[in-house]
């Protein structure tokens, strides 16, 4: 099957152009709704980090550690860099007992406005803690002091990410083909859409009552809705749509313009792909999925931030617009 026609962009009333994907809406009996093709192998990038965050919960590494709600947020963060960030994966590794150098996602600026403000100003280099993913490895190192493991914790073939492999797996229903090496170093395996957005549906059908796994996923949606600034940060698509939805549902995008949104009061899961890796479609597609779906209310601000506004150029002049393709998800 051909991926879908999705988000277009509109110039002088030309059509300039056009985003094709893939997505997939899950139940618990199985596919709701899809476009494109369900069964396209994809890498989730960081769309997938409460799946890698499932055996930190599931170990009892993280009650033995005595993480908050706040740091299993961060641990299926791809945060700004800002303070509110940093300070806390900071302290979280001071509290056990390491320093950033026992961290393996390496440095990059970050992209909160202040940080980087600061950092430039001061001729100061960025660590290891600025990056985006450095709460997502703090959770792999609290996982490995509770396993024993060797300080190299991304190796494909360490116990850390075998139990990551292991969960994701199980919770996507299918054998990944395969994966590859993220931006933060850690492997980060592949699945398909379809599979992608089943582990969204296990999520959101997790009520916190039943088994192991099911209390893990049902604590981690809850954390990332509970904290929606300290999974993106201001001014991110994430952080503003799950603020917009007050609990209703959890949202995480990822590099190359991959998108999950977990709905617990609908049961649903959803997963897409944008073919040409454009974060402005798969921010655009999923504010029509949770549209669609109920989830967030048309009238709501972010709508015409992520979707429906204007575009507009640095003088402020509307220069066009994005629309949803002919045949895809129309809101409401």
């Amino acid at each position: 099957m051909a991926a879908q026609a999705m988000v277009e962009l509109w110039r002088g009333g030309l059509l300039e152009s056009r985003h094709h994907g893939h997505a997939v809406i899950c139940g618990p009996q199985g596919i709701v709704e899809a476009w494109g093709d369900p069964e396209t192998v994809i890498f989730p990038r960081s769309s997938c980090k409460m799946l890698q965050a499932l055996p930190l919960l599931e170990s009892g590494a993280a009650e033995a550690a005595g993480l908050t709600d706040a740091q299993l947020a961060l641990a299926c963060a791809s945060h700004s860099g800002a303070a509110i960030h940093t300070d806390r994966v900071s302290r979280w590794l001071s509290d056990l007992g390491l320093s950033e150098s026992d961290l393996r996602c390496g440095a990059h600026m970050p992209s909160d406005p202040a940080a980087n403000k600061a950092l430039t100003c001061s001729d100061t280099p960025p660590c290891q803690i600025h990056n985006n993913c450095s709460g997502k490895h703090s959770g792999f190192l609290t996982l490995n002091q509770h396993l024993r493991g060797g300080p190299d914790y991304v190796d494909p073939d360490h116990p850390v990410q075998q139990a990551v492999k292991a969960a994701f797996e199980e919770v996507t229903g299918e054998p990944s083909p395969g994966f590859g090496i993220d931006g933060c170093s850690a492997p980060n395996f592949a699945t398909t859409v379809h599979g992608l957005a089943r582990a969204m549906a296990f999520f959101a059908a997790a009520t916190g009552s039943g088994d192991l796994r099911d209390r893990a996923a049902h604590r981690l949606t809850r954390a990332m809705m509970a904290y929606p600034e300290l999974v993106a940060g201001e001014g991110r698509s994430c952080t503003a749509l799950m603020r917009a939805m007050g609990g209703r549902a959890a949202v995480k995008t990822g590099a190359e313009a991959v998108f999950v949104a977990i709905l617990p009061e609908r049961r649903l899961g959803v997963a897409l792909k944008i073919e040409d890796g454009a974060t402005r479609a798969s921010e655009a597609a999923i504010t029509a999925l949770l549209l669609r779906l109920g989830v967030l209310a048309a009238g709501d601000p972010v709508v015409s931030t992520w979707l429906s506004g204007p575009q507009k150029n640095w003088r402020g002049f509307i220069t066009g617009e994005l629309r949803l393709a002919s045949g895809f998800c129309t809101p409401g």
